[in-house]
């Protein structure tokens, strides 16, 4: 990858795109939208800048050839509407173009400030991690018109359900203001194996992010991890597993995975935390007993401050079929 590239051209005046397609390689003035405020200046130049090492970009902030308004700033400025921002020429290394293909999704609610979808499990909801794209670059594929889309909040790749983007900056930090301050109330469908007795139960445990030896992401329960809180609410029975709604207290990497696997329940179809040789057993169809493919977790009901309107909003998303068949035929072939 070369490193930043000084060459001659006349400076252009443009609007900012919200999903640039490529590096700018000559000096570009770019004006701030009301959509675009708020943001730090480094951290705009690093969605700009695509493919360029962080290094290389603090390195010109420093050296005063990102300007705002014709003046120098520091990288912790914060961009207002209206301001025009000075690009240098930056020059990465070409990349090959990759083909996402566009996708939709179950809406759940969409309007003019966001988009709530019913996500499948399997599918990741960003690309990184050996996948090469997830739900966020299939949706900016089938929506080129889109001026800005992003993620609210994060699903795992097996977990169904409910996910929020938003498709303007004010709602985006609005509902990540709101995630901070613990004014989003997540619920979740979980199905775990074990005797589990308490109609409503309190799971309070540490929770520690570390990188596995093969560079996989995973977390344990550790006293000096992140405080972290789930409650649990048992909703039936089904011989020796247990139907739950899990309400996310805080929102921590794998929560709900590790509290219950640390405290001896095991999710049905956990790859990571679960139970393996239970897992094995429940692939295979038993009798009236059909196979289950996936993990049982699904984030079914949400409920937020409108970013517009102000207004409380609730939304929910049934189990999808696959789960709802397995628990009926857990009711005709115990486990």
């Amino acid at each position: 990858m070369k490193d930043l590239a000084r060459f001659s051209g006349k400076e252009a005046q443009t609007s900012l795109p919200s999903q640039p397609s490529q590096v700018p390689l000559k000096v570009q003035l770019l004006t701030i939208s009301e959509e675009e405020a708020g943001q730090r200046i480094d951290n705009f130049l690093l969605r700009i800048c695509k493919g360029v090492p962080k290094s290389h970009i603090y390195r010109v902030l420093r050296s005063g050839e990102v300007r705002v308004n014709k003046g120098r700033i520091d990288q912790t400025y914060r961009l207002e509407q209206g301001d025009i921002v000075r690009i240098p020429p930056v020059r990465v290394a070409e990349k090959p173009e990759q083909n996402v293909p566009g996708a939709e999704f179950r809406i759940l609610l969409e309007d003019s400030h966001l988009l709530v979808i019913d996500k499948p499990a399997g599918v990741a909801v960003h690309g990184g991690s050996g996948v090469s794209y997830g739900v966020i670059e299939q949706l900016r594929a089938s929506r080129p018109q889109a001026k800005f889309l992003e993620l609210v909040h994060r699903l795992d790749r097996d977990t169904s359900g409910i996910l929020l983007l938003a498709k303007k900056r004010s709602a985006l930090t609005n509902l990540h203001d709101q995630i901070r301050e613990g004014g989003i109330d997540k619920r979740y469908l979980v199905l775990v194996h074990g005797d589990w007795q308490n109609p409503r139960q309190h799971i309070k445990l540490p929770l520690f992010k570390y990188n596995a030896p093969d560079g996989e992401r995973r977390v344990r329960v550790q006293a000096d991890g992140m405080a972290s809180h789930t409650v649990f609410n048992l909703l039936r029975k089904y011989g020796t597993f247990a139907l739950l709604e899990a309400e996310l207290k805080t929102g921590r990497t794998h929560q709900i995975r590790v509290h219950l696997a640390s405290s001896g329940f095991a999710i049905a179809g956990d790859d990571k935390y679960g139970d393996f040789a239970l897992n094995r057993a429940l692939q295979k169809a038993d009798a009236s007993r059909i196979a289950l493919k996936r993990m049982f977790l699904h984030a079914h009901q949400i409920t937020f401050i409108h970013p517009e309107t102000g207004k409380p909003v609730t939304l929910n998303a049934p189990l999808p079929p696959e789960c709802e068949r397995f628990l009926k035929s857990l009711e005709q072939t115990p486990f």
